[in-house]
């Protein structure tokens, strides 16, 4: 028998107690936390978590994991099965997203914490995203790319993930050239893999309106990316 619960992730909040013992007591609790930023849309900023993700991701012993489309999520699953001392939360949109790639049968890449969505050989840039951001990332990529400027998109489904790989494979997903940040959260923690001005995330609480609106009124969108980027590289 696996424990889970799930709620929206602003309740956290009120969680925070129990996910830190379980992390504490080793405990494989699965947490299922949706409508997972200022995207869920007319709830307002009482229901849209901004902080979150970084106070999660502070916790020891515990894994937290922000898939960008259905496979990822299934990989996530099977990641949290898979653990026997460790906690892990999902966090999950309230958002339809695009299916970023097929299933690997053989491949869970999520346990990577970290992997290429898009890869060159010879790159100008590289930008790192979670969740419902990959598809922003892509989107840029796939724009600066008619300018013949190559931008890799790492998906960043999971830092704790990431961290327990070889220094060797960190290197290589971070590369070599400007790297650049998107996430609709603040950007606590981020400082350790890129500037603090290459980051596009949250600076404030959200508000209530269609998530597409929203993203656009704080600035969460390709346009925003691409200027970053031709401007720091």
């Amino acid at each position: 028998l696996r424990p889970y619960g799930g709620t929206f992730l602003i309740f956290t909040d009120y969680c925070r107690p129990s996910i830190r013992l379980a992390a504490l007591m080793k405990l494989p609790v699965i947490y299922v936390m949706t409508h997972d930023s200022i995207g869920l849309g007319e709830d307002g900023p009482t229901h849209q978590p901004v902080e979150h993700l970084s106070s999660l991701r502070s916790i020891p012993n515990l894994n937290v994991i922000r898939p960008c489309d259905i496979v990822e999520t299934i990989e996530s699953w099977l990641c949290a099965l898979n653990e026997t001392n460790t906690p892990t939360i999902l966090v999950l949109t309230r958002q339809n997203l695009t299916l970023m790639r097929n299933i690997d049968s053989k491949n869970n890449l999520v346990q990577l914490g970290a992997y290429p969505i898009i890869d060159f050989d010879n790159y100008d840039a590289t930008v790192l995203a979670s969740g419902s951001e990959v598809e922003i990332a892509v989107q840029s990529s796939n724009t600066l790319l008619k300018e013949k400027i190559n931008v890799r998109v790492i998906s960043f489904p999971s830092w704790e993930l990431f961290t327990k790989q070889s220094i060797e494979y960190q290197k290589k997903i971070l590369g070599n050239q400007p790297l650049f940040g998107i996430e609709a959260g603040i950007i606590n923690g981020w400082e350790k893999y890129l500037p603090t001005k290459n980051f596009i995330g949250m600076r404030s609480f959200g508000a209530s309106g269609p998530y597409k609106k929203l993203y656009k009124h704080f600035g969460l969108t390709s346009e925003n990316l691409i200027n970053l980027i031709k401007n720091n590289i």
